[in-house]
């Protein structure tokens, strides 16, 4: 029997057996890194669209020393703001707004 100390006696608990090593996998050799040369491609300087800046006078004509609106002013945005031409309509840039030209 075991000796009365004030303890109480703690369950041992029960070993865990030991790990055993799995066994290696053969390792995939590595591949030697092959550098592949690229034929060298001479480069070519970009071309640049050059903008062209709208000037004022492309919307208006001088006849007789009167000026006169080639594009007409959007209906909703007021004066100043010119509707661009697209052949068959007037379209707003500012708004979008659109007024259909008449048919012939």
């Amino acid at each position: 029997m075991a000796e009365k100390t004030g303890k109480p006696e703690v369950a041992k608990k029960p070993e865990k057996p030991e790990k055993t090593e799995k066994p290696k996998v053969a390792e995939k050799p590595e591949k030697p890194e092959v550098a592949e040369e690229k034929p060298e491609k001479p480069e070519k300087p970009k071309a640049k669209a050059k903008k062209k800046k709208k000037k004022f006078f492309f919307n208006y004509k001088i006849e007789g020393g009167k000026l006169e609106r080639l594009l007409p002013f959007c209906e909703r945005c007021g004066q100043g703001y010119f509707m661009a031409d697209h052949g068959d309509r007037y379209t707003c840039g500012q708004c979008g707004f659109t007024r259909y030209k008449a048919a012939k």
